[in-house]
């Protein structure tokens, strides 16, 4: 993908392949100046980064409860968290978007942030409760004798044996909000188009610039590279 968005149509049509040929980056300018693939990465890098911060926010505290207090409905709870993602998306498409219309919410980011949040925040809890589920509870009974409460044993001392289950969390939050394409087809039309959705706009007619659209793949994958590097 990388090789051929440096390449010119000329040579990525040719029917023998060149290995040797003079790299352009004229397919990177006229994807961010003739698609506007810049605004949609950065509505795509917006979406994708509140989504992760909010849902480990908010995921990992219910993990904690989840995994350690007992509660009425937590069964129930536990169920709805598990089998979110069994649903198919297609199912909840049109729902989202009256609920969107209704809210004068289309062709936002928040919207498209808050629909991710209710897939993620599952994803968060499923993964993260089983890592609260593997600490002894003598830890917590001996945080309590020193005078911590439900809270700073959590903050102190949950969090930090739990890092690598948040961090496998993050990347799954983060890679399921960038690359999204129902949702952000949907629900957006123009100024919060995310980059997948720009990137079908390639998808017209008869003419497939090739080295346009493997240069605007390229710039969407890099992030998650990246992303995915860090976090790690």
């Amino acid at each position: 993908m990388v090789v051929t968005s440096l390449k010119n149509q000329q040579d990525i049509l040719s029917p023998t392949p060149k290995f040797l040929f003079s790299a352009t980056l004229e397919n990177y300018q006229r994807a961010v100046t003739k698609f506007d693939v810049a605004l949609s990465l950065e509505n795509s890098l917006i979406v994708a980064l509140s989504t992760t911060a909010l849902s480990l926010l908010l995921g990992t505290p219910a993990a904690y409860a989840i995994a350690r207090f007992e509660f009425k409905g937590k069964k129930d709870l536990w169920f709805w968290f598990i089998t979110n993602r069994m649903l198919s998306p297609i199912v909840l498409a049109l729902p989202f978007f009256i609920l969107a219309r209704n809210l004068k919410l289309l062709d936002t980011q928040i919207v498209l942030i808050l629909i991710y949040l209710t897939f993620n925040i599952p994803i968060v809890v499923w993964i993260c409760a089983d890592q609260f589920r593997n600490i002894p509870k003598e830890l917590d009974e001996a945080a309590t004798l020193e005078g911590y409460n439900s809270f700073a044993i959590f903050w102190k001392i949950g969090l930090p044996l739990v890092a690598p289950g948040i961090a496998v969390s993050a990347i799954f939050s983060f890679i399921f909000s960038w690359n999204e394409l129902l949702y952000a087809l949907v629900l957006t039309r123009k100024y919060a188009q995310t980059a997948p959705v720009v990137a079908t706009s390639f998808m017209s007619g008869y003419d497939l610039p090739w080295g346009q659209i493997m240069a605007t793949g390229t710039m969407i994958a890099l992030p998650v590279i990246i992303f995915s590097i860090i976090v790690s």
